[in-house]
């Protein structure tokens, strides 16, 4: 028998639903897919081309478990000049992926008992990954547009809270905290003494001139209350790459070292390498792909609205649409499975986000894909 920690994880609904539309489409079915959160686009080739020397030069050996010096270096140099914070390199870990990262994060910060905040609606694995700590999860409403205030966080606040999950721009719904909101949040986290993990993934996917801020860029006492997670998978369509990173304090950066090296150790020297090259040289690949999606971003907005019984808060950032699909009377579960079944398009039901009343589209496709799964819908929904 497997353990009581295994049975108990739900598996990721995201992954299970292209997991069945990718089998679909390998027996031949005409499936358009709008379920994993991954851009379309091709990995730079630059990127590729410094992967493909660090094999020719032989740089396939073990590295330290944080990360190559140089990456390192070169993460702490992104955070000053990006998002105005002062990490030193030994302040950065480097990890397999971000997922990876905040996992490290919950076995190296939470305790049996302690509480996490985890707004709503959450990136699916948010809540397990606390689950798997022995941490209670602290569910936090959002408001009708999914922006989450220090409001919402100080009535979930209690003495046992050891930390925030803090999503912006969010995932699944695109929404961006306001940065007046993200200084008050800051002032509770040190008032209270609690953590925050900001997870950033999709910083650059913001549309409309919005503003966002990096809450550990607001003053010393927060920063030192901050984890930042970041990777390159979004940014850089280097998804498959499996390079996540974070930023916070000396002793929780060695906490997060101690698990990291007697799980995975080092990630891939090789994606290190690629991932070196992709913060370190041109980035014009980054401006084009967030042009296109904006594109995408607007298109598959006002077509959900379109749609009867179906609505849509147009995304402020990410590469998702999160529709309410409460005036069709079916909840997200039967919504999605009925949809793939009968018109072969593939969407994340909002359960697994904590929100079943809606269903999560990623834009991450082309517009002509785009297109027709929209039409698709529209004709099935009338259908029902």
């Amino acid at each position: 028998m497997v353990s009581k920690r295994a049975s108990d994880i739900n598996p990721s609904a995201t992954l299970a639903i292209d997991t069945k539309a990718k089998q679909l489409k390998k027996e031949g079915k005409d499936v358009v897919i709008f379920g994993a959160g991954e851009p379309d686009f091709n990995t730079p080739g630059n990127i590729k081309q410094a992967a493909k020397k660090a094999i020719e030069d032989n740089i396939t050996r073990y590295t330290p478990v944080a990360g190559i010096p140089a990456l390192r270096e070169a993460i702490a140099n992104k955070f000053k000049l990006v998002n105005n914070i002062n990490y030193e390199p030994s302040e950065v870990i480097v990890s397999c992926g971000a997922k990876h990262t905040l996992y490290n994060i919950a076995m190296a910060l939470l305790n049996k008992g302690d509480e996490a905040i985890l707004p709503v609606p959450y990136w699916v694995s948010f809540e397990e990954m606390i689950k798997l700590a022995e941490a209670n999860v602290i569910f936090c409403s959002t408001d009708k547009n999914f922006k989450l205030t220090a409001k919402d966080v100080e009535e979930k606040t209690t003495k046992k809270t050891k930390m925030l999950i803090l999503n912006s721009p969010n995932n699944p719904s695109g929404a961006i905290v306001e940065q007046q909101e993200i200084k008050k949040i800051a002032k509770l986290a040190v008032e209270n003494n609690f953590y925050v993990v900001s997870d950033e993934v999709y910083e650059y996917f913001v549309y409309n001139n919005k503003k966002r801020v990096s809450i550990a860029s607001l003053n010393d006492e927060i920063k030192n209350l901050t984890i930042t997670v970041n990777s390159v998978s979004k940014t850089y369509a280097m998804t498959g790459w499996r390079i996540g990173y974070c930023g916070a304090n000396k002793e929780l950066i060695k906490a997060m070292e101690n698990f990291q090296g007697h799980s995975t150790g080092n990630a891939s020297n090789i994606a290190q390498m690629a991932a070196l090259e992709a913060l370190s040289g041109p980035q014009d690949s980054v401006k084009k792909m967030v042009s296109a999606f904006d594109e995408r971003r607007r298109f598959m907005h006002k077509r959900l609205n379109e749609i009867n019984n179906i609505s849509c808060i147009e995304p402020e950032g990410a590469f998702y649409a999160f529709a309410d699909i409460a005036k069709t009377g079916m909840k997200s579960m039967e919504f999605s499975s009925k949809l793939l079944d009968e018109a072969l398009v593939a969407v994340v039901p909002g359960k697994a986000f904590g929100s079943d009343n809606h269903i999560r589209l990623s834009y991450a496709a082309s517009m002509q894909e785009i297109e027709n799964g929209m039409d698709r819908i529209e004709k099935w929904v009338k259908r029902k």
